[in-house]
């Protein structure tokens, strides 16, 4: 049945029936009916009263499962067959009529006002469902403002500390695979020559770039002059992105569960951790669920009528949300839910035609965000096969202790998400199973097949948590309100705003806590720029130092007239190379020939207490040493052994001449995780970044440069490094200088990863 078949009146399929089902006092009914229609007659007049008349109107519509009642008091459904009479007095909101059966021994006492309000509940939900329908914008002033204020505070909290760590990217991801890909489309097309991640993300950021500087020539002078401001451009259009996402979870809400749950939900999600702190790097994860949540609203259309736009809206969603990563394809789920509900109430075809609807508009909407996997198809597969083997690379990610993805994921939605908001969605799956079967099919089985597929993986990091997101937090306030109706024995008291401000607070006061914790750290200097700035102050240009992958390669080049002094550009210091080695990391052998690279996961695995007698030889006398290196063999002691003797020894023989901590307290240390250490969502953390120690060596044996460990630092320039400093200006790496083991420097993708 088409949407052009509906009769004009029939009353909405707006899902909350069950709830607004009240048992009432046999000897208070008829008086109380007579005058809950007067109260209602004297309340001042707005939008939606209209609405009352026609819901007491219309006859029950004849869908298959909705309930109505005959002239005899004897329940029937929509298919003709009978049920005994209820053993209660009832309200039914298809009838919008008592029923009295003198038989009941259940008698509750309902007063008059709250009768009138439940007949006003009633009219409301059907007027929002209609208007929803319509796609209609607005509603009652309330709750425009606050929405509005809900998405003022979510551009608060992913806009404040935008700029954190720049102009480095201290994310390896967010430093190599979208924003410099998006700027090398200015150079060489549209082909972003990577499919590992789907591009939509990076079309987004180079299209945004181009508008805000005015075209190639804009960008790239910009990126010279200015690398703040295009990263900050970057990272704002993922901000807005987010924001935009919490505007479509009420959208979808409204159209599938109501404004009080759709306020809820969006409540969830303004303050869900993951989403906050992954909306300030450029990144395609919060992006994603922009997307999403545009495919569940015109799902959630499809319960209340067979519309094409929604179809459509659905297909676009659907088709973006692949685009962009390819993990938001699980919004599919959903809609083929919906389609299933569709064909029982229409028959089949209308579905077709609905669903060839949702496979042309989201084969065109991945397409344009990803249009080289069509010009391109050989290119695309290979990298989606590179993407898969990737994700199943085990011995890759030392640190990563986790062995179970399931309990992984389940944990990672209480930290991630909120605790509360992901019980609940079990409570609100539970509910809308007994209640509501068709909703329950729509929004449950989309988080768990997920957490299933995820779960089988070896990799675990809870960013990828975000894609069902916004069914946790459609659930959880599903959940929210069952228990407190439960609780009042009314759902008109459950939703009353004194009652939705405190589900709000329960649902969100993690959220709140974290998230604003986390704005609020990341507004402040990273630990890593601190450091810089006390190398420059006081190290010398030229002296040798081993600097762990813990921060880009340009992090030892002089930016701005300040730093650089009328030099003329170059490293500052020269670095011990960790980018390649000749001990294999994954075997242990020694290899012959240039080495092997050596990846940031893969840096202690090379590590052994030797590597301290070859630094002191070669004069590489300054040794910086992060903590999410060192804590990843602090993780797993039992894979690196040598790695930890090497730090062992470093602590004894070395001279500590500088240490800065992201904690209160200097001492205070939080145990290694892919997660926590670089999300810095522990509240013992006082701004963003590694402990990072800075280590002087000593001599031990003969034929060591570095001295005693005392005196001045300019005394760990070489000769020749000082003259060539006074005669260009700047210092150049020595590949014969890197020491006898390890070839040249530098390990261009050496930032944190996750």
């Amino acid at each position: 049945m088409s949407t052009a078949d509906h009769d004009e009146h029939d009353a909405p399929d707006f899902g909350h029936g069950s709830d607004l089902i009240f048992e009432i006092d046999d000897a208070e009914l008829a008086a109380a009916a007579a005058e809950s229609r007067a109260a209602v007659d004297d309340e001042p007049h707005s939008d939606w009263d209209d609405d009352v008349a026609e819901v007491n109107a219309v006859p029950p519509p004849s869908r298959r499962g909705l309930r109505r009642r005959g002239k005899d008091g004897a329940s029937r459904r929509s298919g003709g067959q009978d049920l005994p009479p209820a053993p209660v007095a009832t309200y039914s909101v298809a009838d919008g009529a008592p029923q009295i059966d003198s038989r009941s021994e259940r008698q509750h006492k309902r007063t008059v006002a709250e009768l009138a309000e439940l007949r006003k509940l009633v009219a409301r939900e059907a007027h929002e469902a209609e208007r929803a329908r319509g796609d209609h914008l607005g509603g009652s002033r309330g709750w425009t403002v606050a929405i509005g204020v809900l998405l003022a505070v979510a551009a608060i909290l992913r806009l404040y500390g935008i700029k954190h760590g720049l102009p480095f990217a201290y994310n390896v991801d967010e430093q190599a695979h979208f924003m410099p890909r998006a700027i090398g489309m200015f150079g060489h097309g549209g082909n972003p020559d990577y499919f590992v991640n789907p591009p939509a993300f990076t079309y987004l950021v180079h299209f945004t770039l181009s508008l805000w500087f005015g075209g190639r020539d804009g960008v790239y002078q910009a990126y010279i002059s200015d690398p703040i401001a295009v990263w900050t451009v970057a990272r704002v259009a993922c901000a807005v992105t987010g924001i935009i996402g919490v505007w479509l979870l009420w959208r979808a809400g409204l159209r599938l569960l109501g404004r009080p749950a759709a306020f809820l939900a969006a409540g969830v999600l303004t303050f869900c951790f993951l989403a906050v702190f992954y909306s300030h790097q450029a990144l395609n994860d919060v992006p994603t669920l922009a997307p999403i949540c545009l495919s569940l609203w015109g799902s959630a259309g499809l319960l209340i009528g067979d519309s094409r736009r929604d179809w459509i809206l659905a297909g676009v969603g659907l088709g973006l949300a692949c685009a962009t990563k390819y993990t938001g394809g699980i919004v599919a789920v959903p809609l083929l839910a919906v389609a299933v509900h569709r064909w029982r109430a229409d028959g089949l075809e209308p579905v077709v035609a609905g669903m060839l609807w949702v496979g042309l508009a989201s084969l065109l909407a991945f397409l344009i965000g990803n249009p080289y996997a069509l010009l391109t198809p050989g290119e695309f597969i290979d990298d989606l096969i590179h993407q898969q083997s990737a994700s199943g690379d085990e011995a890759g990610k030392l640190g990563l202790t986790q062995t179970n993805g399931w309990s992984y994921y389940l944990t990672a939605s209480g930290w991630g998400i909120g605790w509360v908001p992901s019980i609940l969605a079990v409570v609100g799956a539970l509910h809308l199973f007994l209640r509501d079967r068709m909703r329950f099919w729509l929004l449950v089985p989309a988080p768990v097949l997920y957490m299933m597929f995820m779960g089988s993986q070896v990799r675990f990091f809870g960013r990828w948590l975000l894609p069902i997101a916004p069914f946790i937090a459609l659930l959880g306030a599903v959940g929210a309100l069952a228990i407190a109706t439960w609780v009042l024995r009314s759902p008109v008291r459950a939703r009353r705003p004194r009652m939705l401000a405190v589900l709000f607070v329960i649902l969100c006061a993690q959220g709140i806590v974290y998230s604003f914790h986390s704005s609020r750290i990341l507004g402040r200097e990273d630990t890593r720029a601190v450091a810089r700035e006390w190398m420059f102050e006081n190290v010398p240009p030229g002296v040798k130092i081993v600097l762990e992958p813990i921060v880009p390669s340009s992090w030892v080049q002089p930016l701005g007239e300040n730093e650089r002094r009328g030099r003329y550009g170059g490293d500052q210091w020269i670095k011990f190379s960790v980018g390649k080695s000749k001990k294999d990391p994954v075997s242990g052998a020694f290899v012959d020939g240039p080495g092997v690279l050596v990846s940031v996961e893969d840096f202690e695995r090379i590590l052994e207490p030797d590597l301290l007698r070859r630094y002191r030889r070669a004069g590489f006398c300054l040794v910086i040493v992060g903590s999410t290196q060192r804590g990843r063999a602090e993780a797993e002691p039992d894979e690196v052994p040598n790695a930890l003797r090497y730090y062992e020894e470093l602590d004894t023989e070395a001279e500590k001449i500088y240490t800065t901590s992201p904690f209160k307290d200097p001492n205070e240390r939080v145990p290694f995780s892919f997660d926590w250490s670089f999300t810095y969502f522990p509240l013992d953390y006082q701004r963003p970044g590694p402990k990072i120690t800075i280590y002087r060596l000593r001599d031990k044996e003969p034929g060591d440069k570095c001295g005693n460990g005392k005196g001045p630092l300019s005394s760990l320039v070489s000769d020749s490094a000082a003259e060539q400093i006074a005669k260009d200006g700047g210092v150049q790496q020595d590949p014969a200088a890197t020491g006898s083991d390890a070839e040249v420097v530098d390990d261009a993708a050496g930032a944190e990863t996750q």
